[in-house]
C-alpha cells in the first residue's frame, strides 16, 4: 500500500502472462472500477539499486498506463487455468519494448481516484509467462550447453533477462581439472554474444577441451533489488570438477571417455513393458559392505564391474528372470562431498552397542551432513554424473563420465537393463544461494511460484515449474541426453504428478526420435514410469493436466500403484497412525496383533475389501475391469473404493508398477516386524514376506522389488533412510546379516516411535539367521522363475486381461484372506502354446484352505513344475481335485497351478 516495502521485498501477486497482458487476482482490488493502473519499470545501470526512500520507489524510467481487458485472460485460460478468475490489463507496448522492460525492475501500481489514505497499491510481477511468450517459440529449438563440431566446442546459455554474459575460462588443466587447483586461478574472460531468442553463445577452440568454465551473468535480481554479477556453472553441464564448483568442457564422443565394456555390450532385450521385472538399487548400497570389491571401488560406479558378491547376486537374479535395475539418482546432486578425503565416517565401532541402543544413530547423525551417503534427491546439475560415486581422483571432468558408462556396460553384461531415477520436480536450492544454478541465471523463471511470488516447496525443496517452456525443455533435453550418451533403457520420475501429462508426452516424443543407427539407442524401447501422486499446489489438475494416476491412459507411461501395496501391507505409508495396521499379507483378521483397533468382524470385513484391491491389482488395476466385490456387487475397477478415490485407474497394464516396498518408508521385512504378532515364528515371517512378493511376481503388470527385499532386508525399522548412512542402508550380499538390530533408527522421522521400535529391536528372535536369509533368497528366485514360466501371467493387453482373467469365488462368499485368479487360455487367442490355463492361489491365512474354483471342475491342473521342484517344501502340499474343481493350498502360501494344453 502507501507504505509498501522496497521492490526487493514486494510480493509478486500479478502475472505478466503475455507481452500484451497482465493478470491480477480479484481480491487485490475488490472494487476495481475506482482504480487506474500503471506499469512502472526501470532498467537500471549495472550495479544500480533502487532508492526505497524516493517518492517513486522504482525511480521508474517509464510509467505506462494500463487499461482493463473486460474478457479477462481470454484464450490464455487454457495455458493458465489457475488464473481463470483473475482480472486482466492490456499492456500497450511492443514486444521489443517489453523485452527491454523485463530486464529490470517492474511493478504493477494501482491508484484510487481522490488520493485518500490507501490510495496506492503496488505489487511485483511474476514474469514466467511473458518470457515464454517473448522467447519460448524460438528458444525451445536452441541447442544449449556445450556442443562440438570437428573438435571445436561452442557454449550456449539461455539468459533472456541478462544485461551481459561473460565466459570465465580456466586454462592449463588438461583432461582432468582438479577443483582445488582452480582456487585463486585467474580466468580468461570472454564476452558472449546475445541472440534474439535470449541465448548467449561463444565459439571456442580445440584447445578448450578439458578446461573448466563458468558463466558470469549480469542480471537484475528482484529478491535483492539490484543488478548482480552471478558466477554460475552451466545448467547444461555434462561434466564438472570435484565438488561441482566448475563446469568442464568434455566431448562425450571422445574415445578416452568411452570404455570398451560400455561400447561393446548391448542391453539384453525386454520385449514388452509388462515383461519388466525391476530391482530398485542405490549405487552405494550395492557395494559399501561388499568385502570382495576392492576397497577403492566400494560405493562407486566401478564396483558393478568387479567380481563382488553384489554382482554375483544380480547375475543370479537375472538368470531367474530379473531384467532391469533401477538406480537411485546418479545425476550430480548436492548432499555428499565428492572428494573422498572430505567425507566423514561415524566415530567408533558401532557393532559394540546393543541392538536397541540410540548410540548408533547418534554417531551416524553426527556426520550425516558430511558422510558419503545420501539418496541423492537434491539435484544440482541434471546432465552430469554424480562425482561422489567416482573413484578417488576421478570425479573431475570426463573421468566420472567414463566410470558411470562402465557401470552401465557392466549391468548390461550381467543381463540387466538400466533405469535411471530422475528428479525434475525440484532443485536443491533457489535464489542467490550458492547451490542455486537456474535461478541465478534467469531469476524467478524456472521455479513454480505461489500466489505471492514465493517459491513453492510441496516436494520438500524448491519446486520447478516444468510447465514453463524452457524448464520443460531442460527436462526433455536431459532425459534424451542420458538415453543417447549413456545408453540407458528407462527412466523413473520422482513425484511425476508434479509434471504435466504434456511434459511427459514431450519426453516420450524426444526419446522416440532416437534410433540405433543415429544415436546408438532405440528410443521407442525406453520405458518411462514414475510416482503419479496427486498433492501440492498442482493437485487435481489445478495448474495443468497432471502426469498422475488416472491421467496417463494410452500413453504407455507407468505409475506406482499404492492400491495393491497398501492392501498387502495394511494401513498406508502416507498415514503414520496406521503403522501397526495389518493387511492381506501381514495377518489382518487371521492373525491379529496386539494393536487390533477394531473387533474381529470389522477386521474380517476390511480383509474382504482388501482382497478386492489385491484381485484388481493382480489384473493390472484396470479401470474398466468388471469384478464381483466383497459386498456382492459387480463393479468396474474405477467404481471400487480406495481411500475415497477410484481403485482402478489404468487403461492398460503397462501403466501400473506393482510393488510392495521401495526405498521410501519401511522395508518389507520391517513392516512384517511391526505388523505381525510378536509370537510369529521366523519361518512364518519368511513365508509372509514371500507371499507379499508373490502378489507382485504374479501380477499382470511391470513389477518392482526393493533391492535386498529377497534377502529379508531391514533398515533397523528406519522409516526414511535417505540420510542414514551406510550403517543403516548397506546391503550384506553374503546373507549373514539382514540389517535388523543395528540400533534405533535416526531420530528424524523415527523418534516418536522409538519406544515401540526399541522393544522389537531388542528381540533376538526377530533377527533372521543366515539360513532364513538363504531360504528367502532362493524362494524369491523361484518367484521370478514362476513369473516367466508362462506368458499367461504377462498378457500385456487390457482386452486380453478382460477376456481371459477371472477370479473364481470372488464376492461375499469368498474366504477372507484368500484370492484365486484364473487365466484361461481356452478363451480367445492362444497365448501359451504349452498351457491351457493358469490358476493362482494366494492364501494369507495361517492354516490350509480348500477352495472351490467355480467353473473349473473337469480341468486338469497341477502344481507348476517351478514350485514342484523349488525351495519351498510346503507348497508341494498343494493339490487339485479335478472332479469337484477344488484346490487345497497350505497356509501363508502362494501357489501356481497350470493345465497342459
Amino acid at each position: 500500500m502507501d507504505d509498501a516495502p522496497t521492490t526487493a521485498a514486494l510480493e509478486a501477486r500479478a502475472h505478466w502472462v503475455a507481452a500484451d497482458l497482465i493478470a491480477y487476482p480479484a481480491d487485490l482490488l475488490p472494487d476495481a472500477a475506482d482504480w487506474s493502473f500503471e506499469l512502472w519499470s526501470r532498467v537500471p545501470p549495472p550495479g544500480g539499486r533502487m532508492d526505497p526512500s524516493a517518492t517513486n520507489p522504482l525511480l521508474a524510467d517509464r510509467i505506462v498506463p494500463l487499461l482493463p481487458r473486460p474478457d479477462g485472460i481470454g484464450d490464455l485460460e487454457n495455458d493458465f487455468p489457475a488464473l481463470r478468475y483473475h482480472r486482466a490489463l492490456r499492456v500497450p507496448l511492443g514486444p521489443a519494448e517489453v523485452a527491454r522492460v523485463v530486464t529490470g525492475a517492474v511493478e504493477l501500481v494501482a491508484r484510487r481516484s481522490g488520493g485518500s489514505v490507501g490510495s496506492t497499491v503496488r505489487t511485483g510481477l511474476q514474469l514466467g509467462g511473458v518470457l515464454d511468450d517473448l522467447y519460448g517459440r524460438d528458444a525451445v529449438r536452441r541447442v544449449l550447453g556445450p556442443t562440438w563440431s570437428d573438435g571445436v566446442p561452442s557454449l550456449t546459455l539461455w539468459a533472456p533477462t541478462a544485461l551481459g554474459v561473460t565466459l570465465q575460462l580456466y586454462g592449463g588443466l588438461g583432461r582432468g581439472p582438479a577443483a582445488r587447483d582452480l582456487a585463486g586461478q585467474p580466468a580468461e574472460r570472454i564476452p558472449m554474444a546475445r541472440a534474439a531468442d535470449g541465448a548467449w553463445s561463444v565459439q571456442g577452440e580445440p584447445s578448450w577441451a578439458g578446461r573448466a568454465y563458468r558463466y558470469e551473468v549480469e542480471v537484475w535480481v528482484p529478491a535483492v533489488g539490484a543488478v548482480v554479477g552471478n558466477v554460475v556453472t552451466d545448467p547444461y553441464s555434462v561434466a564438472l570438477t570435484t565438488g561441482s564448483t566448475h563446469s568442464v568442457l568434455v566431448d562425450l564422443t571422445d574415445p578416452a571417455f568411452r570404455p570398451a565394456q560400455w561400447e561393446s555390450t548391448p542391453p539384453p532385450p525386454v520385449a514388452r513393458p509388462v515383461d519388466r521385472t525391476i530391482y530398485e538399487l542405490h549405487v552405494r548400497d550395492f557395494s559399501a559392505a561388499d568385502d570382495l570389491v576392492p576397497p577403492e571401488h566400494r560405493g562407486a560406479y566401478l564396483a558393478f564391474a568387479d567380481s563382488g558378491r553384489g554382482a554375483a547376486h544380480l547375475r543370479a537374479l537375472a538368470e531367474a528372470g530379473l531384467n532391469t535395475v533401477h538406480l537411485l539418482p546418479v545425476f550430480d546432486f548436492a548432499s555428499v562431498p565428492e572428494d573422498r578425503t572430505d567425507q566423514l565416517a561415524p566415530v567408533g565401532d558401532l557393532r559394540r552397542f546393543a541392538p536397541d541402543s540410540s548410540e548408533q544413530q547418534r554417531a551416524v547423525s553426527a556426520v550425516a551432513a558430511r558422510d558419503a551417503f545420501n539418496w541423492g534427491y537434491d539435484p544440482w546439475h541434471y546432465l552430469a554424473p554424480e562425482g561422489s560415486y567416482a573413484t578417488a581422483g576421478n570425479a573431475d571432468g570426463g573421468a566420472r563420465v567414463a566410470e558411470l558408462r562402465t557401470m552401465v556396460g557392466a549391468l548390461h553384461g550381467l543381463g540387466l537393463q538400466v533405469v535411471l531415477d530422475q528428479v525434475y520436480n525440484h532443485t536443491f536450492r533457489h535464489g542467490q544461494d550458492p547451490g542455486s544454478v537456474l535461478d541465478r541465471v534467469v531469476p524467478g523463471y524456472y521455479h513454480r511460484l505461489d500466489a505471492a511470488g514465493r517459491v513453492e516447496a510441496s516436494t520438500c525443496c524448491s519446486n520447478i515449474a516444468t510447465e514453463r517452456v524452457m524448464a520443460n525443455k531442460l527436462m526433455v533435453d536431459a532425459v534424451v541426453h542420458w538415453a543417447r550418451h549413456y545408453r540407458v533403457d528407462g527412466f523413473r520420475f520422482d513425484l511425476m504428478g508434479h509434471h504435466s501429462r504434456d511434459t511427459m508426452l514431450a519426453v516420450r516424443a524426444g526419446l522416440d526420435a532416437l534410433t540405433l543407427a543415429a544415436d546408438g539407442v532405440d528410443g521407442r524401447a525406453v520405458y518411462l514410469y514414475g510416482e503419479g501422486w496427486n498433492f501440492g499446489e498442482v493437485a487435481d489438475d489445478r495448474i495443468f493436466v497432471q502426469a498422475r494416476q488416472g491421467n496417463l491412459g494410452r500413453t504407455g507411461i507407468g505409475t506406482f500403484s499404492d492400491r495393491l501395496r497398501d492392501a498387502v501391507q495394511g494401513g498406508s505409508a502416507a498415514n503414520r497412525a496406521s503403522l501397526f495396521q495389518q493387511g492381506f499379507a501381514t495377518g489382518l483378521a487371521t492373525d491379529p496383533n496386539d494393536d487390533a483397533w477394531t473387533g474381529p468382524h470389522e477386521q474380517e470385513a476390511l480383509l474382504r475389501r482388501l482382497g478386492d484391491l489385491v484381485r484388481l491389482g493382480l489384473a493390472g488395476n484396470l479401470r474398466d475391469l468388471a469384478l464381483r466385490t466383497s459386498d456382492g456387487v459387480l463393479r468396474r475397477g474405477d467404481e471400487i473404493d480406495y481411500a475415497g478415490r477410484p481403485a482402478g485407474y489404468a487403461d492398460a497394464p503397462d501403466e501400473v508398477i506393482t510393488y510392495v516396498d521401495a526405498h521410501d518408508n519401511h522395508t518389507l521385512f520391517d513392516l512384517l516386524a511391526l505388523k505381525l504378532p510378536a509370537r510369529t515364528s521366523m519361518d512364518d515371517r519368511v513365508r509372509m514376506a514371500m507371499l507379499a512378493l508373490a502378489t507382485t511376481a504374479l501380477a499382470q503388470t511391470p513389477i518392482l522389488w526393493h533391492a535386498g527385499t529377497d534377502l529379508l532386508r531391514s533398515k533397523s525399522l528406519d522409516a526414511d533412510s535417505y540420510d542414514s548412512g551406510d550403517w543403516f542402508n548397506a546391503i550384506d550380499w553374503s546373507g549373514q546379516d539382514n540389517g535388523f538390530g543395528r540400533g534405533l533408527p535416526p531420530a528424524g522421522r523415527n523418534e516418536r516411535e522409538w519406544p515401540w521400535y526399541a522393544a522389537l529391536l531388542a528381540r533376538a528372535d526377530l533377527k533372521p539367521s543366515p539360513v532364513h536369509i538363504a531360504r528367502a533368497r532362493e524362494w524369491a528366485r523361484d518367484l521370478l522363475r514362476l513369473r516367466f514360466s508362462t506368458p499367461l501371467l504377462r498378457l500385456g493387453d487390457a482386452a486380453l486381461i478382460r477376456e481371459k482373467v477371472t477370479f473364481p469365488g470372488a464376492g461375499p462368499a469368498a474366504t477372507p484372506g484368500v484370492v484365486l485368479m484364473h487365466v484361461d487360455d481356452r478363451v480367445g487367442p492362444d497365448i501359451d502354446p504349452v498351457l491351457d490355463g493358469a490358476l493362482v492361489v494366494l492364501n494369507g491365512r495361517p492354516g490350509a484352505v480348500t477352495e472351490r474354483a467355480v467353473g473349473l471342475a473337469g480341468r486338469e491342473y497341477r502344481l507348476s513344475p517351478v514350485q514342484a521342484h523349488g525351495v519351498d517344501g510346503v507348497v508341494r502340499e498343494t493339490s487339485w481335485d479335478a472332479e469337484t474343481g477344488t484346490v487345497h493350498v497350505p497356509g501363508r502360501t502362494a501357489a501356481l497351478l497350470v493345465e497342459a494344453g
